[in-house]
């Protein structure tokens, strides 16, 4: 993993074999609001989308939506949703946790359902239900920590296993609940003193979201090349993984010659990543193109002629762009409807192994990902979980020329 820090700004990059896998930015350590925690003040009630508008401080009232007011465990809400007019009025004020961040025109979407992630697990103050991540695939290990989470649970608590609390001892989970318990009731203790509306809670920083969430026992090494966040890193992982500590190694750009996404090329595979056409090892190639809430990749063979038939060479590209499109979709951080449109295969085979290696990347990756299937056309439609704005639209800066559309119009009068 590295880290390149400069004044507001923090980059970091995960790599595997030199191959850049994940990539996370963020302008400052403040800017994030995915997991902060307000109390806010209902504006306006809408019967008719079953949703509510609440004033939380940000200048854009956020969005409510009558699913994130209901009870978070399914079995517990009722057989008919009612109307949202019942659950919340104009004035009320209301405590929520931001879900996804102000987008557009769009304001935040918050929701009640709250949720504290820690090192192993994340904490749900009213959830009722133990869950354990499906990357967790022995069937005994799944039962012996969810059996742990029943035993440390409270009342309506809910917790949810995370994939690094496989082989965890229940001394270390316990003493992640007991921590992220007492966080939750100081929030209550803010949000009952407090004026809506109030910020009450701020989650973690990129960088201290980086050592819980990302670093694990089979990273080699952790550099960093910003001297003033190197104290901040080092006690981060002494308090998360002691263990992990000796790996976490300073770069100096000045004694190196050169920037630290230099020295490992970062810089030119994030320059080629986000490109509207990529080019695939095969010779074969990615159309990328983004709107709003959509995301159209088109896959071609381009230069690729194969070797035995039509079948083979359209197969071999696309499991090439399957990958591909996997590991882009990670470092783009793309978010909403992906529809795909693989080069067409008569052999159904085929494409059902196309569909499951997306399938099993999707699986792999931290961001909730869905494969859907094929349509009716050939394409190939999945969803991948929006929290923040991604980052292609945090680099790119949208040309005054062409608005982003990389023409230009013409007229002869």
């Amino acid at each position: 993993m590295l880290m390149h820090g400069h004044r507001e700004l923090l980059q970091t990059a995960v790599l595997l074999n030199g191959r850049l896998i994940d990539f996370y930015m963020e302008q400052s350590e403040s800017s994030g609001l995915v997991g902060n925690v307000y109390k806010g003040r209902v504006v306006n009630v809408l019967p008719g989308m079953q949703a509510a508008f609440v004033d939380i401080g940000l200048g854009k009232n956020a969005f409510l939506y009558i699913d994130d007011l209901l009870h978070p465990h399914l079995e517990k809400q009722p057989e008919q949703k009612p109307s949202i007019t019942e659950l919340v009025k104009s004035g009320q004020e209301l405590v929520v946790q931001v879900m996804k961040e102000p987008m557009g025109s769009k304001g935040a979407r918050v929701t009640t359902h709250f949720t504290l992630p820690g090192r192993w697990l994340v904490y749900m103050p009213i959830a009722g239900y133990v869950g354990v991540s499906k990357k967790i695939l022995t069937e005994s290990e799944r039962s012996r920590i969810r059996m742990i989470g029943e035993r440390l649970r409270l009342e309506e608590e809910g917790i949810i296993m995370r994939t690094a609390a496989e082989g965890e001892c229940e001394e270390s989970l316990g003493a992640d609940v007991e921590q992220l318990r007492q966080l939750w009731k100081s929030v209550e203790q803010r949000a009952a003193a407090a004026k809506a509306p109030a910020e009450l809670h701020r989650e973690a920083g990129l960088l201290r979201r980086a050592v819980r969430d990302t670093l694990t026992d089979d990273m080699d090494e952790v550099w960093l090349d910003d001297a003033s966040r190197y104290s901040e890193a080092a006690a981060l992982i002494q308090e998360m993984t002691p263990h992990l500590s000796d790996r976490l190694k300073v770069f100096d750009a000045r004694k190196e010659k050169s920037s630290l996404f230099d020295r490992f090329r970062v810089t030119e595979q994030l320059e080629a990543a986000f490109q509207n056409r990529i080019r695939l090892e095969c010779g074969g190639s990615l159309v990328w193109d983004e709107t709003e809430a959509l995301t159209v990749i088109d896959v071609n063979t381009a230069k690729y002629t194969g070797a035995t038939d039509l079948e083979d060479t359209v197969f071999k590209t696309n499991m090439e762009a399957a990958d591909e499109i996997a590991r882009l979709l990670r470092i783009r951080d793309v978010g909403g409807i992906i529809v795909i449109d693989f080069i067409d295969m008569e052999n159904e085979s085929n494409r059902e192994k196309v569909m499951a290696r997306l399938s099993d990347w999707a699986k792999r990756d931290r961001t909730k990902c869905t494969v859907f299937g094929w349509t009716r056309l050939g394409l190939l439609e999945l969803t991948r979980r929006k929290a923040r704005d991604n980052a292609a639209r945090q680099l790119n800066e949208r040309c005054p020329a062409c608005g982003g559309t990389g023409k230009k119009t013409t007229v002869n009068s």
